[in-house]
């Protein structure tokens, strides 16, 4: 199918081929517009945002005003930034504008393609959200390309972790938001959980850019956002079913590391049996799978979990004392996540510190729910294009490859496959000191923070002086990764996505007039001294230059394709020269889960393979990639498995989140009140007068009761000769008579808050019956149905139990008040 497609794209024009041909039409538009522009005063240029809004007023739609108002982003650009957006930079803004995801390489200037569709769309007065991958870049960009905004009147803001309320809610309020994903989505719950409409920090989700869009919409996309919040279950025992789990070993257990599942074996339950019997916690005839047992055995898998499926600096560190999460994507501390089902409290317990108490769900959604809440998104990744089919079919976007502003030079070689881990650090080893001998810069990127300090430790024992890059030293990300490219420098780093900052060839003018002003020095030094800086960075760069551009050397393959061209990327940037090479053993954790590394060396071994030999051959790609299209594919079901589930949740979290919007701004309580009396009543009324004319006497004194607050005497009414219709009728209207005695402006605002309080009760505890229904209804596959289906039905039947419950404690409420 391969060769086929191949032989097809040089035959007829590719279907991105068409779609770039279509949208150079308006950017030949946009460059029509360019003398005008140039010839037009600040002022006048100014002016021009007062001018689109007007015309937007009068019936004319972005579309009508893209070309000119793009032409005024692109001169404003050039007079306070002093950058000029490129034809292809041009294209890539109109895709964004119209709700694509652009495949733009590294080093295209993405950031800058941005303030286009931005600005045109912040001209509607509905907010646009520039979402980011860290806080960094969030305040990087808002700063940098607030200028431009600035500069034609937009007002631009960026949300920051530890901003209070009424600072979230002036940075929404701005024309254009930069923010982290994080934040967007949490931001979004705690709205959701807000008692006054004056708290609410968002004001609707019109317009999202979001960078780096395939790290987020889908590398994220296999953990929800969760809000928690303490629950009342005891930490007591996590340090004892600990010490039971430290006496089991590999013979007690089965472990798939490919789907990360452990299972107790016969041997491993007989051994916690015995301990358990032996420390009298139960009886000699008792077994560990009786039912009063379960919380300690889904306690004790958890353990289990933690000691032989998630490893210190690789799925998290030890931060103050505290257990923190690593985003296995882009190698960056999860601060304020937590694994969720006691699975934290169990690695906080293998590793001995303090254990925090277990936390229950009080809002939760997708990445993937999120972002389709928006009007409308767009994207920008060097690498989406793997992707396009999940973003049509999950986010229902497009995906285009934009052409880069000059050629690629980038040389990527043949990856380099040793036997062991070993002899592979070794021949890295050599590699570095022949490219630091004439001077070239070389990038080293590895999988985890832990081989990241192995490597370290093995140039210094070397005597390569190096930078590391990892979650422990993330605040020097920005100047590492923009001196990685100076003259004979050796970095490290853990995962280069979504960086946000380009490597630049001689090193970077910009963070070393950075490090003189942190230094003290004034701005007539700083400028006195640039032009020395950027004289030697210039030499430098022709130096590097010479000696090959940068190497980007790889230290095992990704799970990922996508994140491997990601690190390849780094080099090449803006038509510059450079190469990236692979350097893999057979003890790699890809080669050795997925890739059959058992049966390779074995191969090897056959052919005669020395000890230090690299071998590059056909047979070992194809195993390498089939070992990463393998984790893909694993990577993809569940994300479709989450989206799936999601789905049911979604609906229902939508009409919550509408019933709450409503009770906030205190739209229609009352007449939301008087639906639920009247069903209530008409339920009531169904059930006690059966169809053989009997009146279920005691059912509607103690209802009566328990939802009216009326003590009514319905043996005196059956006494008086009243058939069902005339007593359903005089109860219908007595309820009206309390209903309306009771009704006042205060008893609706106390009713307002009842019914958000109840709701939100409700919610969570739905939540939390939700998530144990998801882990047990996986076991209906056994009694051959579809475990979905099964969780659509159940789910279903209690949420109709959650509106119920909301509908009888509300009026219960209100007439006991």
């Amino acid at each position: 199918m391969k060769f086929l497609k191949k032989i097809f794209r040089k035959i007829f024009k590719t279907e991105n081929d068409k779609k770039v041909k279509a949208l150079f039409k308006t950017v030949n538009k946009i460059e029509g517009f360019a003398e005008n522009m140039a010839s037009l005063s600040d002022s006048d240029l100014k002016n021009k945002t007062f001018e689109f809004k007007e015309r937007i007023s009068k019936g004319e739609t972005l579309e009508d005003i893209l070309p000119e108002a793009f032409a005024v982003v692109r001169e404003a650009g050039k007079r306070v930034l002093n950058m000029y957006h490129y034809p292809v930079q041009l294209l890539g803004g109109i895709a964004l504008h119209k709700g694509m995801m652009a495949e733009m390489k590294t080093g295209e200037g993405k950031t800058l393609v941005a303030t286009l569709p931005a600005y045109l769309n912040a001209l509607e007065g509905k907010g646009v959200h520039v979402v980011t991958v860290n806080d960094y870049l969030a305040k990087r960009d808002s700063d940098e390309m607030g200028q431009i905004f600035k500069f034609l009147g937009l007002s631009t803001s960026c949300i920051l972790e530890g901003m209070q309320d009424f600072e979230r809610k002036h940075a929404y309020s701005c024309d254009i938001t930069y923010a982290t994903n994080n934040q967007l989505g949490f931001d979004y719950l705690r709205d959701n959980m807000k008692m006054e409409e004056s708290q609410l920090s968002m004001r609707g989700l019109n317009y999202a850019i979001i960078d780096e869009a395939d790290s987020v919409c889908i590398d994220n996309a296999r953990t929800p956002l969760i809000i928690s919040g303490q629950s009342d279950q005891s930490v007591a025992s996590c340090e004892w079913i600990d010490g039971i789990v430290r006496h089991l070993g590999p013979k007690h257990y089965e472990k798939d590391e490919k789907m990360k599942t452990v299972t107790l074996n016969d041997a491993g339950i007989e051994k916690i049996e015995s301990i358990m019997r032996f420390e009298g916690v139960i009886g000699a005839d008792e077994t560990l799978y009786e039912h009063e047992h379960i919380e300690i055995v889904h306690s004790i898998n958890q353990a289990l979990k933690a000691h032989t499926l998630f490893t210190k600096d690789v799925d998290y560190m030890i931060k103050e004392g505290q257990v923190v999460l690593i985003d296995e994507f882009t190698g960056r501390v999860l601060d304020g996540r937590r694994y969720s089902d006691g699975l934290h409290q169990a690695i906080e317990a293998k590793e001995k510190v303090e254990i925090q108490s277990e936390n229950k769900t009080l809002a939760s959604i997708t990445f993937q729910k999120f972002f389709t809440l928006y009007n409308k998104i767009s994207g920008m990744s060097g690498t989406c294009m793997t992707e396009d089919e999940e973003f049509e079919e999950i986010y229902k976007v497009k995906v285009i490859e934009v052409p880069t502003h000059k050629t690629m030079k980038r040389v990527d070689h043949e990856d380099e496959i040793y036997r062991t881990f070993q002899e592979k650090l070794e021949a890295i080893l050599a590699e570095i000191a022949q490219a630091h001998e004439k001077g070239q810069p070389v990038l080293v990127v590895t999988g985890s923070i832990e081989m990241s300090e192995i490597f370290s430790t093995a140039f210094r024992n070397a005597g390569f002086e190096h930078r590391v890059l990892n979650a422990r030293h993330h605040k020097e990300e920005a100047f590492i990764i923009a001196e990685a490219g100076a003259l004979g420098s050796i970095s490290i780093a853990t995962n280069m996505a979504g960086r946000g900052t380009d490597i630049q060839l001689g090193g970077s003018v910009k963070e070393k007039v950075k490090v003189l002003r942190e230094q003290g020095l004034s701005e007539p030094e700083i400028a006195e001294k640039r032009k020395d800086i950027e004289k030697a960075v210039a030499k430098n760069k022709e130096k590097v230059l010479a000696a090959g551009g940068l190497y980007v050397l790889g230290t095992e393959r990704n799970e990922s394709r996508r994140v491997d061209n990601q690190a390849r990327g780094r080099a090449g940037r803006q038509g510059d020269i450079g190469k990236s090479k692979f350097f893999l053993s057979l003890e790699d954790n890809l080669m050795r889960i997925f890739g059959s590394s058992d049966k390779l060396d074995k191969w090897l071994v056959r052919l005669g393979l020395k000890d230090g030999e690299p071998i590059i051959h056909p047979f070992v790609s194809r195993a390498i990639e089939k070992a990463q299209q393998a984790v893909e594919a694993r990577n993809f079901d569940w994300r479709k498995n989450i989206f799936k589930y999601d789905q049911v949740l979604d609906e229902q979290r939508k009409m919550i989140y509408q019933y709450r919007m409503k009770f906030l701004k205190n739209q229609e309580i009352k007449d939301y009140l008087h639906m639920f009396v009247k069903a209530e009543l008409e339920q009531l009324k169904e059930v006690c007068f059966s169809e053989s004319g009997e009146w279920m006497l005691s059912t509607l004194h103690e209802e009566c009761i328990r939802l009216f607050a009326l003590n009514i005497r319905f043996p005196e009414w059956q006494e008086e000769g009243l058939s069902q219709a005339q007593a359903g009728e005089r109860l219908e209207k007595m309820i009206e008579e309390k209903f309306n005695e009771n009704l006042s402006e205060e008893s609706l605002e106390t009713m307002r808050k009842v019914f958000l309080k109840t709701l939100d009760d409700l919610w969570q505890d739905h939540l939390s019956r939700l998530d144990h229904l998801r882990q047990s209804v996986s076991l209906k596959s056994y009694a051959q149905k579809d475990p979905l289906v099964e969780y659509k039905k159940e789910g279903f039947v209690m949420f109709e139990e959650l509106l119920e419950n909301f509908r009888e404690n509300s009026i219960s409420f209100y007439f006991h008040m």
